[in-house]
């Protein structure tokens, strides 16, 4: 971060800027939508900051400020800089504070509904170079932009909620259910951020390095960019409609996508028109945001997901295209999809004489989000 004449910092390194930019620019279709309709909601902001006083968020606020370092020209300077840096790029008029604090666990978050506060540990600074920490705090901003705290608040207030109505019958399997729906739109703003932290860093392979970090830790000599993208083809479209269900049973309780998702989905964007068409100053203004339609932004979410299906590779979502379709032997495609493998019921198995047990123990994926930022 430099300082011009007038005194005012902008970026270190010739970095396009964004002017106005709004938010939805680079959010995902699932992510603008909600958003979208969210905001629209007459006294939203008045229920959710109301729904914030309910939740220990002015305790986290206090407890940061007692016990982790605040960032600042005087402590951790080369992030205060980069902080700087990000709300310059993305036009975010006021700084929010930013705290580091003592954990190994790389990870980050941004918390707050009225001033939004970044908090990274020391595991993700003392993981990351500058440009890898560069773009994860161009995450955070993001998600400060987005206004994605509201998420977490809501998920918050239902998860406590539905402890205490967990007496009354189906009472916490409707919650729950409303849970798992928020927690598919946080993962969405998950995808959202990473977009963000992109154009804030506008280096991919920086991106992408802070992925694989966040995969397999601090040895990048013993990493590539192309083999882990290779592992998130080989997720989706691997195994046979038993995995399929494993993959969602993994990714439900989660609050980011898995690793190699996330950066196989940056890439995607990266290379699509619309990352073009902001990096060439052509993206929606935040003073237009008022006018956004709720019904074009759920068109958009529609055919997202209707786009995700024609074209992934997962076996449950094959079979989806084929009822979809009309498959003629419906009864043929479901045995063929649930046993790719090759066995039959009560057969001798096929070549590989397995009897395709596909995954079996626990998985790493089903424990909580550790992923950071």
């Amino acid at each position: 971060m430099t300082e011009s004449p007038g005194g005012a910092h902008v970026p270190s390194r010739d970095r396009r800027r964004f002017p106005g930019i709004s938010s939805r620019s680079y959010e995902h279709p699932a992510d603008r939508s909600a958003l979208v309709a969210l905001r629209k909601l007459s006294g939203f902001d008045t229920v959710f900051k109301t729904l914030s006083g309910l939740l220990p968020e002015r305790s986290l606020r206090l407890l940061f400020l007692s016990d982790s370092v605040r960032v600042s020209d005087q402590q951790f300077s080369h992030l205060n800089d980069m902080l700087r840096d990000a709300c310059h790029i993305l036009d975010l008029e006021k700084v929010p504070p930013m705290y580091v604090n003592q954990d190994p666990q790389p990870n980050a978050m941004c918390i707050g509904l009225d001033e939004p506060v970044i908090v990274v540990t020391t595991g993700l600074v003392e993981l990351l170079d500058e440009e890898e920490m560069r773009a994860v705090i161009g995450h955070e901003v993001g998600h400060a932009l987005s206004g994605h705290a509201v998420y977490r608040t809501i998920l918050l207030f239902l998860t406590n909620l539905a402890t205490k109505v967990a007496w009354i019958p189906l009472g916490n399997v409707a919650i729950m259910g409303i849970v798992a729906a928020l927690r598919e739109w946080f993962r969405k703003s998950e995808l959202s951020a990473d977009r963000a932290g992109l154009l804030v860093g506008q280096d991919l392979q920086a991106s992408m390095r802070g992925l694989m970090k966040l995969a397999g830790g601090n040895h990048l000599h013993e990493m590539n960019v192309d083999a882990f993208l290779e592992q998130a083809d080989e997720y989706e479209a691997g195994g046979d409609l038993r995995d399929s269900v494993l993959k969602i049973l993994n990714l439900l309780p989660r609050s980011h996508p898995f690793t190699t998702v996330r950066a196989a989905e940056l890439k995607k964007w990266a290379a699509s028109r619309d990352y073009q068409r902001i990096m060439d100053g052509h993206y929606p203004r935040r003073d237009e945001d008022k006018d956004a339609s709720v019904s074009d932004s759920f068109r958009d979410s529609a055919a997202h997901y209707a786009d995700s299906v024609r074209h992934s590779k997962d076996p449950l979502m094959g079979l989806v295209r084929d009822i979809a379709g009309g498959a003629g032997d419906l009864g043929g495609k479901l045995r063929d999809t649930v046993f790719r493998s090759g066995s039959r019921p009560g057969g001798t198995g096929g070549a590989n004489g397995s009897g395709g047990t596909g995954n079996s123990g626990g998985s790493k994926g089903s424990t909580g989000d550790s992923d950071g930022s």
